[in-house]
């Protein structure tokens, strides 16, 4: 099997589904995408790309019919559950925009029926698949930074405000599918603090404490109350840290070799220059795309799988709980 073999339906052409299809055009040939989306004047902007790729305004022609294996759901986050739930019942191999589903029920309904019927059920936390984000990987398991003691993410701006959801379910789930992936474990206890400034009940800004097993801390601070753009991560190891800003043009990655070491009883400090760490140039969303489809051909797990989109989900929705009482402690 190979990239020819999967014929794709995209659900959803809004800002974001036609990146996606423009994403698409460019891995896949244009005859075997498809798309969805209950706005006729969408049709326009599709055939903008590629005049090969079909488009749909009835979703019945598009789920009762056999041309397609694999499908993207780029829709609103409150259908999500229900569009992917038909494909996964129909056979298809399903890549779900964040968040997956808005409850973890849901979500984890969704991954037991991928499991059920073997299909590849993917979630879209495209910032995972950042290539500096790989590359910090690799380093981590290499060692680079030593023991890993803290990771802590800001994510800010004066951002567009939104109705349908408060700035954690927005902003963070970025960074908590980051930081999972970077750990590999789940967190023993969470706790969030927040701020509703702009809207009453929605959370402008929000700091996300997680606290996994050996001493591992993590903090969010995401907000869309900030006077300037960041987009910043810093993992701090006992032997080197590694700072990512993807807000920035030049040098996105840094390594610093400094810490904290004990000589002879004594604690001191050593640091040494920064220096810049290389990775990939590829776009997250093109390499998001080619871990689907590589999942398909290759019958491969995706990083971002079920499993993990549940328990992204988990984090988010004990944050939730959080912000409007105590720490939530999970058994593990």
């Amino acid at each position: 099997m190979t990239y020819t073999d999967i014929r794709l339906a995209i659900f959803g052409a809004g800002r974001w589904g036609m990146n996606h299809i423009r994403t698409a055009a460019s891995l896949l040939p244009h005859e075997n995408i498809l798309v969805y989306d209950i706005d006729t004047g969408a049709e326009e902007k599709v055939q903008g790309i590629s005049e090969n790729i079909r488009f749909f305004t009835n979703d019945q022609p598009v789920t009762q019919t056999g041309d397609f294996n694999a499908a993207i759901v780029a829709t609103p986050a409150e259908t999500h559950y229900d569009i992917a739930k038909l494909l996964l019942r129909a056979g298809k191999h399903v890549l779900v925009e964040k968040p997956i589903t808005l409850n973890v029920p849901h979500a984890e309904e969704l991954h037991s029926l991928s499991t059920e019927h073997n299909l590849k059920l993917m979630v879209g936390h495209v910032l995972l698949y950042h290539p500096a984000v790989a590359r910090m990987k690799q380093e981590i398991e290499n060692g680079r930074i030593g023991r890993l003691q803290y990771i802590y993410s800001n994510r800010l701006n004066l951002g567009k405000i939104r109705s349908e959801e408060n700035i954690l379910w927005s902003f963070a789930p970025h960074d908590i599918s980051i930081i999972q992936y970077l750990i590999g474990d789940n967190p023993v206890e969470v706790s969030a603090h927040g701020g509703d400034f702009v809207q009453n009940g929605i959370e402008d800004t929000t700091l996300t404490f997680l606290k996994y097993r050996e001493n591992i801390k993590v903090h969010i601070f995401v907000s869309w109350l900030h006077p300037f753009k960041e987009q910043r991560m810093v993992i701090i190891g006992d032997k080197g840290m590694f700072v990512f800003e993807d807000s920035i043009k030049t040098e996105k990655l840094k390594f610093y070799e400094k810490g904290f070491k004990t000589i002879n009883g004594t604690i001191e400090k050593f640091e040494k220059e920064y220096t810049v760490v290389d990775f990939e140039s590829m776009m997250p969303l093109a390499k998001e795309h080619e871990h689907f489809y590589n999942a398909i051909v290759n019958d491969t797990m995706p990083i971002t799988d079920g499993k993990h989109a549940v328990d992204v989900l988990k984090i988010l929705a004990d944050a939730t709980k959080s912000l409007a009482g105590t720490a939530v402690l999970n058994n593990v």
